[in-house]
């Protein structure tokens, strides 16, 4: 199980690593509504700017915590918390714009990733 949860960390930082930092302008079947790009996609969602750069910011920083949880393990729930929580938003702003399934398919794999990280991480380690 310890190999799984380590997986699953290193799937969902790189896929958001991968997303954020080199495919944030590149068009791809999973960007909501007709959206060309990251931002034209925060636009379809009704949100501006500034939460295009917060969330960015919060994806980018738990992904890379996600990583440094390889080698600090008080790491890891915080930031797949944090990740779950976004991917929850990713879900619900598809609804609200009533996207076709496939769409909401990166955002639901990376929640369901998100909270296995989370069981795994206190069923394997011991608590304190």
């Amino acid at each position: 199980m310890k190999y799984l949860k380590e997986l699953l960390m290193l799937v969902v930082s790189l896929l958001v690593l991968n997303v954020w930092l080199f495919r944030l302008n590149k068009e791809t079947i999973y960007r909501g509504g007709d959206a060309l790009n990251m931002i034209e996609e925060f636009a379809v969602y009704g949100l501006n700017e500034t939460m295009f750069y917060i969330i960015g910011a919060l994806k980018v920083l738990s992904a890379t915590g996600l990583l440094v949880g390889f080698f600090y393990k008080k790491t890891i729930v915080p930031c797949a918390s944090i990740m779950a929580v976004l991917m929850c938003g990713a879900i619900v702003m598809h609804f609200r714009v009533d996207d076709e399934a496939i769409k909401f398919l990166p955002a639901g794999l990376m929640l369901v990733s998100s909270l296995a990280i989370i069981y795994l991480d206190r069923s394997i380690e011991p608590q304190s």
